[in-house]
């Protein structure tokens, strides 16, 4: 490394902006952007609280997949806490809000309960999604990996076809079971941009449906959701 004297450092510094690029050269590295606030953070207003009341009126269950039975009911508020809770006993499920929204952010923050020994947590958020949960399009998140979409949208054609980022995420940023992770959806047009902990992790840029439902996923394991929101784009 060439080592410059304090003379030149001084001299090549006039420039003001250059003097701190030079000082990071000087140190060995550029400072490195840092994490990015989520929507709701960057501008609190224009958003609707999606929380379900108590009896969770407004949302319905719909089985994964279409047409299945559904099991126990495995979805309460826990009113102490202002938490809605999945239990993680009652099969595969979507828990969906019963109000169609098209261009909007969706704010979620999620924690699993945590259980020693136990690996593989999953759910996942919705949007857009049929009333039946034939049209999906999903937020993946795990135990210190997921922080992706999958799904399946209506393709040109009609048809029904499958998406999915997995392969595309190298940092999907979800923190391990116990900590509360923070997960924001953007639906604009035919792109769903998905914001997690600080950093946008992927963009899907086909999605099909226009509008359709928000909703989160049981799968098998317990998981709380605290300041459910949207806000619509106009």
């Amino acid at each position: 490394m060439t080592i410059l004297r304090n003379t030149s450092i001084r001299a090549l510094c006039r420039g003001g902006l250059g003097c701190l690029l030079l000082a990071g050269i000087v140190m060995g590295t550029l400072a490195v952007a840092g994490p990015s606030p989520s929507a709701l953070e960057a501008d609190s207003s224009g958003w609707v609280d999606l929380m379900p009341p108590a009896g969770l009126q407004g949302w319905t269950r719909v089985p994964v997949p279409p047409g299945a039975p559904l099991e126990k009911q495995q979805w309460h508020v826990d009113e102490t806490g202002k938490v809605l809770v999945c239990e993680g006993d009652g099969g595969h499920d979507m828990l969906l809000c019963d109000r169609e929204f098209g261009d909007a952010v969706f704010h979620f923050e999620f924690r699993y309960t945590k259980v020693e020994g136990k690996s593989g947590y999953n759910s996942g958020a919705y949007v857009r999604n049929a009333k039946d949960g034939a049209i999906w399009h999903q937020a993946q998140f795990g135990d210190g990996n997921g922080g992706y979409l999958f799904g399946q949208t209506p393709g040109a054609d009609g048809r029904k076809k499958s998406f999915n980022t997995q392969g595309e995420v190298k940092d999907g940023r979800v923190k391990p079971a116990g900590e509360w992770n923070v997960l924001e959806i953007t639906a604009r047009g035919n792109v769903l941009t998905l914001w997690v902990n600080g950093a946008v992790t992927c963009e899907v840029n086909d999605c099909g449906n226009p509008k359709g439902l928000v909703g989160l996923e049981g799968e098998g394991y317990r998981i709380e959701f605290r300041n459910l929101k949207v806000k619509e784009l106009r």
